[in-house]
């Protein structure tokens, strides 16, 4: 439209402007002729009826003009202005200039008119000749072209614009697409793909989009075999030495009472036995429950509960109930696994207990729509660092633990029972120090199914 506007523009510019010139050189020539036509047979110096008879061989509306004489004034001598006067006075030449009238816009047309003398050059003899040349043909011809001009930029507006919206079509419509197989990409859907159209950019673009596309396809669906297996061969070790582990746990009971009758050095081998014993027992049980959530077959089984005896039974049983400060407040009930519930309660307390200071505490708490139970302790709190990590697998701030009796899954399968009653926790620090753990689970049927972590 810019680019329409502007030629019509420059086009009525110069029509205009052709117009007037070839009219102003046409007037000021047919003016010229006549006056050195007649300007010999005029006598000097001239009276009035002289200069009367030489604007009557003039264009209809010349005036004469001779010192003080002038002939007969017509309507438009008010257009020969004092200044055009004073320049073919002076300068002794043809002078030119455009005015508006009553009638319209007119040339005003002056000129001297030159005598000859006995060394045969041209002087001005005094006499002006001044011709008013009307411009109201021209002005129409240009108002024509003018309007000729718009109404062809008016009708050529939508064929530019029809032209542009192709052209744009031609190269949005390719990037729209890819916007969108991004947008699907992005979202997970690795089978989004691009239809590759001619050879230009854009279609290298498209097709570098599918080749990109199809190798993370490749490779996501590799990594998720590779992590299929890894957790189906997880699954299958966990299993495989539960049976053995029961009786080596079995033996390891009777071989701890006897250890008290064996010499030292038998004693300790003995006691490092049934604790290694143990923690391995300990550990295939977290990874069949693990196994469990990875394979979507954990389910609950849900009981109308009073949470605060269910956390204190689950203290008792680990003879914790000393060591920790309570406040659960009867009362509070809640659809809830016990099992489940005692396995998150024995992880928060337990980890607190082991990497906190005293005094621990237990807090419950409830509202219409939840329960909330909080574990603090008094320790050096989670580092930045670790925070973020804390619910990771196998995860372990300090590389000094790494052979504690901690799996380094108790968090990770606690988080995950939270999360399978549709409930959470969160981990952070309390304002003057210490971990705090809080455990939010509905009050009523809250099952959220399956469970990834």
């Amino acid at each position: 439209m810019v680019a329409v506007a502007t030629a019509t523009i420059a086009g009525y510019a110069t029509a205009r402007s052709s117009l007037l010139a070839a009219d102003q050189n046409s007037a000021v020539a047919e003016v010229r002729q006549r006056v050195t036509a007649l300007a010999p047979d005029l006598t000097y110096p001239p009276d009035q009826s002289s200069l009367d008879a030489l604007a009557a061989q003039l264009p209809t509306g010349a005036t004469v003009v001779y010192h003080d004489l002038r002939t007969p004034g017509t309507p438009l001598d008010p257009a020969i202005s004092a200044q055009l006067q004073a320049a073919v006075r002076t300068r002794s030449r043809v002078e030119v200039q455009r005015v508006g009238t009553p009638r319209g816009p007119a040339l005003v047309i002056g000129m001297p008119v030159l005598t000859r003398r006995s060394s045969a050059a041209s002087v001005p003899s005094g006499v002006e000749v001044y011709v008013v040349h009307d411009l109201s043909a021209i002005q129409q011809q240009i108002n024509t072209q003018a309007r000729m001009a718009w109404l062809t930029g008016v009708l050529a507006v939508p064929l530019a614009v029809l032209v542009a919206l192709l052209s744009a079509r031609g190269v949005l419509r390719p990037v729209r697409e890819l916007r969108r197989a991004t947008i699907r990409l992005s979202d997970g859907d690795l089978t989004a793909r691009l239809q590759v159209r001619g050879n230009d950019e854009l279609a290298e673009l498209a097709s570098t989009f599918n080749n990109t596309a199809a190798e993370l396809e490749r490779i996501v669906a590799e990594l998720r075999r590779m992590e299929a297996d890894a957790r189906r061969f997880v699954a299958d070790v966990s299993h495989e030495l539960r049976t053995p582990l029961s009786a080596m746990v079995a033996v390891t009971d009777i071989l701890e009472r006897e250890a008290s009758h064996l010499p030292d050095d038998a004693a300790r081998s003995a006691q490092l036995i049934v604790r290694e014993t143990r923690r391995l027992a300990r550990l295939a049980e977290d990874l069949i429950e693990v196994s469990r959530f990875d394979a979507g077959s954990a389910q609950l089984v849900q009981e109308y509960t009073d949470v605060g005896e269910a956390v204190r039974a689950t203290l008792d049983a680990r003879r914790w109930t000393d060591a920790v400060q309570l406040e659960l407040p009867n009362g509070v009930f809640a659809r809830l696994d016990r099992r489940r519930l005692d396995v998150i309660v024995a992880n928060l307390v337990g980890n607190a207990l082991r990497h906190g200071r005293p005094p621990v505490s237990v807090v419950l708490r409830d509202t219409e729509d939840q329960v909330e139970l909080e574990v603090t302790d008094h320790g050096p709190g989670l580092s930045p660092e670790v925070q973020p990590h804390v619910f990771d697998r196998f995860y372990k701030a300090d590389v000094a633990r790494s052979r504690s009796e901690s799996s380094g899954l108790g968090l990770a399968i606690a988080q995950a029972n939270a999360r399978l009653h549709g409930g959470d926790i969160q981990a952070g620090n309390l304002p003057e120090g210490g971990a705090r753990f809080v455990l939010r689970l509905p009050r009523h049927d809250g099952a959220g199914g399956p469970i990834e972590f």
